[in-house]
């Protein structure tokens, strides 16, 4: 009688065991090669239409397909092969234009009432599966001549102070900052007053006939480095926070070289998105519209970025003189605004922000204030060389245009929002990009593909059937050398690795080679609780005590050497975790569960064998262990 499991304790085990068993099934399902369109910005609607113009474009070209699916803002064309993969992609990119986004992507091919439960295959990482390959190249050249531009309107703003006038202060192509002035004394004194201010610079003096005077302002080298190397590791910070928004797992986003960045995306599933998001230099720049009387040389015209403001109005004149930029946006939400239900974006300023607009605006009531929304973009267009081939060739281009245009009721500060937006989407966007942080400088798609197993196949399928093998292996000892209970040991081992499939798969983790390594000291780990387990009992059969006495003793005396083992080993693994990165973060993870998972089958899956078997026997007078 004492070693009976009541109901409840026989339904658990079986319950837990099916939701493995539905949750581990997605793994079964293959996805099918695809390609994804969305469009360049969070604005382009995809619909109905486009869909069918898809279609209709791959019909023509003699594309084969399975069937196209309009999803979310996008449509996703399924195929039949890999190898159409590349094919199809560079067709639809060379038809449809540079407005919108063609990515490679992997669609999965769950069955409907495995999703609505909430069921999904995991995830492989880059040595499994291969997933997306970005190689951006930062444009440091602007990132210096934006701290040129910042530090000329500085010395505008200073030599207003000082009541000194000068015929010009500018940027010119070579990114040194260039003073005009009509007299000399009037040079000299803006000189000293700026020169002194700017210990990075490396002023010179020229003069242009009698009537002109002119001081330049270089970037030393040192500062120059330092520029670059700030922008590049402004950028990786960005492009990391990025990619967590988009809740990648382990990415690799790392330096290469001197103004180059790798950016690696593992089981991906919209590759769109991630190309959107990761590549897209989005910022703002926020400044005063123009007055009437405001000089040439100081304003510029842009154009709305909504449609039907740019069909009403064509644009508008703003200031060149920048109030702030994005960089000072400490946090960024969107919503609707409870007026007009319109989609707008709450912003947060940093201190010297809030400061610089509550500056700039209290003296400025009454003028209106443009939101300038900068975006840097790549467009790829299909040429044919000389020998008749087609090739893409990327150009780079800005795009800047006005989203909001409001009057300055009173002096703004640290919190304001944005509106003008023309969709849900384009807000949320926008948000995240300014959430996330914004880029010092422009990036730019150098390369842009899929890659495939780091290890190879071959290497893969060699370490896969080492685990078959080694797993067989274990099976075999296991019912041999412990019989009935080996075939205990044997099921409860298949039911942990269905229950550590089915967890890796809920919770979204990524599976790597290490973490098939894992699994492997899984199994071992169980295999070794149950040894410990039935080498007891054989103990206490040894020493008189009757089968079912040695069946109770066996598992309770084991218990707290099992414990012991196991928390040991899930402590390192949770160091592991904590500190390390990439595969060995995929090795602990699949670790943990892997424990988790083997206390529960190891100890309650044999037991509840054992007492289904032997339970019931009163007089029981031998076991095959």
């Amino acid at each position: 009688m004492q070693n009976r499991y009541p109901l409840w304790k026989y339904l658990l085990i079986l319950g837990v065991i099916a939701l493995g068993f539905i949750y581990s099934l997605p793994n079964l399902y293959a996805p099918d090669p695809a390609v994804q369109i969305s469009g360049q910005s969070g604005a382009t609607q995809i619909d109905q239409a486009m869909r069918e113009r898809v279609e209709r474009e791959l019909d023509q070209a003699g594309i084969e397909y399975l069937s196209t699916e309009l999803g979310e803002n996008s449509v996703l064309v399924r195929l039949p092969h890999e190898d159409g993969q590349m094919t199809a992609r560079r067709e639809l990119q060379e038809l449809l234009g540079g407005d919108y986004v063609v990515a490679l992507n992997l669609a999965p091919t769950t069955p409907d009432w495995l999703v609505s439960m909430g069921g999904a295959p995991m995830r492989l990482g880059l040595d499994l599966s291969g997933g997306v390959h970005f190689l951006l190249e930062v444009d440091t050249a602007s990132a210096i001549e934006t701290r040129q531009n910042i530090t000329a309107d500085e010395m505008k703003t200073t030599l207003r102070g000082e009541r000194i006038r000068y015929s010009a202060l500018e940027v010119n192509d070579d990114q040194s900052i260039v003073g005009r002035f009509r007299t000399e004394e009037l040079r000299d004194q803006a000189l000293g007053l700026v020169r002194g201010e700017y210990d990075n610079l490396l002023f010179n003096t020229s003069e242009s006939g009698s009537d002109e005077f002119i001081f330049t302002a270089q970037l030393s080298e040192a500062a120059v480095a330092e520029i670059e190397d700030y922008a590049l590791g402004q950028n990786l910070v960005t492009l990391r926070n990025r990619v967590n928004e988009l809740g990648v797992s382990e990415p690799v986003v790392q330096r290469q070289g001197g103004n180059r960045i790798i950016v690696q995306l593992p089981g991906v599933q919209d590759t769109a998105e991630a190309k959107r998001v990761i590549g897209k230099t989005a910022n703002l720049e926020f400044r005063l519209e123009a007055q009437s009387d405001t000089l040439v040389s100081m304003k510029e015209e842009f154009p709305y970025r909504s449609e039907t403001d740019r069909q009403r109005f064509g644009g508008a004149e703003l200031e060149r003189q920048i109030i702030l930029t994005g960089d000072h946006v400490a946090n960024a939400t969107s919503s609707f605004d409870p007026e007009t239900n319109m989609p707008q974006v709450n912003i947060t300023l940093d201190g010297l922000g809030g400061t610089k607009m509550h500056r700039a605006t209290r003296n400025s009531v009454g003028r209106r204030m443009g939101v300038l929304f900068i975006e840097h973009k790549t467009r790829t267009e299909h040429q044919t060389n000389e020998a008749g081939e087609s090739v893409e060739v990327r150009e780079n281009y800005v795009e800047r245009e006005i989203i909001s245009l409001a009057t300055i009721q009173s002096a703004l500060g640290k919190q304001f929002r944005i509106t003008g937006l023309e969709s849900p989407a384009e807000a949320s966007e926008l948000a995240l990009l300014l959430r996330a942080g914004a880029l010092a400088a422009p990036m730019y798609f150098v390369e842009e593909r899929t890659i495939g197993p780091s290890l190879g196949a071959e290497n893969i399928q060699t370490g896969l059937k080492s685990v078959v093998i080694g797993l067989g292996l274990v099976l075999a000892f296991m019912l041999v050398y412990y019989r009935v209970f080996g075939i205990f040991a044997n099921l409860a081992l298949l039911a942990n690795v269905l229950l550590l499939v089915a967890v890796m798969s809920l919770l979204g983790a990524t599976l790597t080679l290490p973490g098939i390594a894992g699994i492997v000291l899984t199994v071992g780990m169980a295999v070794d609780a149950n040894v410990l387990i039935f080498s007891r009992i054989r103990e206490e059969l040894k020493g008189g005590a009757s089968p079912q006495t040695a069946i109770y003793s066996g598992y309770e005396r084991a218990f707290v050497s099992i414990l012991d083992a196991n928390i040991t080993t899930l402590l390192v693994a949770i160091i592991l975790y904590a500190i390390g990165t990439g595969p060995v973060q995929g090795f602990a993870v699949t670790l943990s569960i892997g424990i988790l998972t083997s206390m529960f089958t190891a100890i309650m899956g044999t037991r509840a064998l054992a007492n289904l078997v032997y339970g019931r026997r009163r007089n029981l007078k031998k076991i095959w262990i």
